[in-house]
């Protein structure tokens, strides 16, 4: 439940481009693994950006798919009632023709549902794209080097494959994407993280923890204990909760109106390349970035952009409409045959 790969069994995952960088999370080892060849292709589960932050940090693909198509039987934490609709479990991989035939296997017997081998016509794109959210003070801006691979790519499927750009400004209340996702998840819980952190025998109280965490006493990771203070703060205040809740179901119509059948919206995944390990106890809410598209619903594929001048991964997340998975998949496969795709470290 963080976006950092570290616990007290395995210790730390370093990143393979720079072991001094993190992996991101929580499907970070994953990600290690295989950009590093350690595997071809594998498997993640996404309620905040868990594949694609680490697809990102680690250089490969990830694709988070339209909520109710992939089965999340088994997980635990279990998501239930609509949280459900936020957790997605999705293909990983370094190369972008591993996606369909993966993300079949995951569908099952609802792989006719998404069309998948239906041919996608780049020229036909509507192309929308946002360089940020807007500006939101907790979170960091952007890194110019994701902003010009950006719009590289978005240039590209304009120029070489005759898709046409709509629009490119923030969807005002992309602003305030922690905001929303916090509210969703915390009015859909039916079992809070302070009760997962007890494995459901009752409650951690966060604030004691915290004392104890700092006195070495604690069994949980920080960034668990933290997220179960803001969780318990955030519930002190419903008429706010309330508030955002109603904005994400006015942000959701106006992204389906905006995407349409053949709509894409291409944006940062995250606003920094992979940070130094424990640096997002710092910045802690810039996974908002993809969080906000697991509330939305809406399917999501990172596409590997080649390295940045230290070496670390660039790329881009591009997002299309409920059920037009193959719209995204279709686009990494083209960004990959022009930037080339994973880089191995």
């Amino acid at each position: 439940m963080w976006f950092e790969s570290s616990n007290k069994i395995y210790g730390q995952t370093r990143n393979p481009y720079n072991t001094e960088r993190m992996v991101g999370g929580s499907s970070g080892g994953e990600a290690a693994l295989l950009t590093a060849c350690g595997s071809p292709f594998g498997i993640g589960s996404d309620i905040g950006g868990s594949i694609r932050m680490p697809a990102f940090f680690n250089g490969i693909f990830g694709h988070k798919p339209t909520f109710g198509f992939v089965s999340n039987t088994g997980q635990f934490p279990d998501a239930t009632g609509n949280l459900s609709k936020f957790l997605t479990t999705g293909p990983m991989c370094r190369y972008a023709e591993d996606l369909i035939p993966m993300f079949k296997v995951l569908l099952g017997d609802k792989v006719s549902g998404l069309n998948l081998d239906a041919p996608v016509d780049l020229s036909k794109l509507k192309i929308h794209f946002a360089l940020d959210d807007g500006g939101f003070p907790l979170i960091s801006p952007v890194q110019k080097s994701i902003k010009k691979a950006l719009l590289q790519a978005v240039h590209h499927l304009e120029s070489k494959c005759g898709a046409e750009i709509v629009s490119f400004e923030p969807v005002k209340p992309l602003r305030y994407s922690f905001d929303i996702w916090s509210a969703m998840m915390s009015k859909e819980k039916c079992h809070s993280f302070t009760e997962d952190m007890a494995n459901r025998e009752g409650r951690v109280n966060p604030y004691l923890e915290v004392v104890k965490w700092f006195c070495g006493q604690s069994p949980h990771t920080f960034p668990a204990v933290l997220l179960g203070l803001v969780e318990t703060i955030s519930a002190k205040f419903p008429q706010r909760q309330a508030d955002f809740a109603v904005m994400s179901a006015e942000l959701e119509l106006r992204m389906t109106d905006l995407l349409g059948r053949d709509g894409i919206f291409v944006y940062p995944t995250h606003p920094r390349t992979a940070p130094y390990h424990h640096q997002p106890l710092v910045m802690p809410f810039n996974f908002a970035y993809t969080a906000i598209f697991n509330v939305l619903g809406l399917p999501s594929t990172h596409i590997p952009l080649g390295l940045d001048d230290q070496g670390l991964p660039l790329g881009v997340q591009v997002v299309s409409n409920h059920g037009n998975d193959r719209l995204t998949l279709a686009v990494a496969r083209e960004l990959e045959r022009a930037f080339g795709g994973w880089v191995c470290p």
